[in-house]
């Protein structure tokens, strides 16, 4: 079969304009790429973006590292449409949709799942913010684009403060959440899940003075072994989800109550952290043939 795993052009270390985590993308295919290939999977990894390509003439695109979705994203979802009506999209087009925007943690929470507490508004400007403080009953609380992933144009304030430059606050709709100290002082969790199977957990933590976990601020991973409980935890946010999921990593932080909770849940472009995973390709290999087989 011939599979697409889409990147995006700045997740190649020879581009003029190569993020700074660039490698991670490089990690992903050199974990994947073997293994689906002796799975009679072999990936072709192209950029989603480029006119000449063309998903018809492939069984199945992957959704892979394409980080730069955000600042295009009308013409991104025009593109994931043309997969889904041409070729088999994985995750699936709907699923995608729904997990793109953040609001998506409004129907996990309706669903009964465990998450951080969120006001939502229609912009980040002085007004909302000072008003999120109040609702959240918290003196210092994270604001997040509702559409956007990698700490873009997030900011941590604190009651009373200054806010920071328009452009460090999202651009549109927002939400905001209490700063939750777990995030320093113990870290993050990313629980790897396979065609719902659990595969492996990833422990993510800031570098000293920060609280963003992404390697591109200085964040750094070590490979974690979760308790029962907690896999249990991960997969039951799951089971608040439909349809098949080639790939899913359900994040999680401790809340003030020493409970974990949702932060995330990435459905569309998450890093799989290999270096946590060794051995992961032969279990996302296995997934897609299973998916691929029905």
């Amino acid at each position: 079969m011939n599979i697409a795993f889409l990147t995006a052009s700045c997740m190649l270390k020879d581009h003029p304009d190569a993020r700074s985590d660039y490698w991670e993308h490089d990690l992903e295919i050199a974990e994947l790429g073997p293994a689906c290939a002796a799975a009679g999977l072999p990936l072709d990894v192209r950029i989603w973006d480029d006119p000449d390509f063309d998903p018809s003439v492939y069984d199945a695109v992957i959704i892979g590292t394409t980080w730069d979705y955000m600042d295009q994203a009308d013409v991104y979802d025009a593109v994931l449409e043309r997969c889904a009506r041409q070729s088999r999209l994985l995750n699936p087009l709907d699923t995608v949709r729904w997990n793109m925007r953040k609001t998506y943690l409004k129907d996990l929470a309706a669903s009964g799942a465990k998450t951080i507490p969120t006001v939502w508004g229609e912009r980040a400007d002085a007004d909302t913010i000072a008003a999120a403080f109040d609702q959240i009953g918290a003196d210092e609380v994270v604001v997040k684009p509702v559409l956007g992933a990698g700490a873009w144009r997030q900011a941590r304030l604190q009651r009373g403060a200054a806010l920071p430059p328009a452009d460090e606050l999202p651009l549109a709709e927002c939400m905001i959440q209490p700063f939750l100290p777990a995030v320093v002082e113990e870290g993050e969790y990313s629980f790897l899940f396979f065609n719902r199977q659990f595969s492996h957990c990833a422990l993510k933590r800031a570098k000293a003075g920060d609280y963003r976990i992404q390697s591109s601020y200085g964040g750094h991973e070590a490979t974690h072994t979760p308790a029962p409980g907690d896999i249990a935890r991960a997969r039951a946010v799951l089971d608040h989800i439909e349809g098949e999921l080639l790939y899913a990593r359900v994040d999680m932080l401790r809340g003030l109550d020493g409970e974990l909770a949702v932060i995330e849940v990435e459905l569309i472009e998450p890093y799989l952290y290999p270096e946590q995973g060794k051995g992961m390709g032969e279990v996302f290999a296995q997934a897609l043939k299973d998916l691929l087989s029905r």
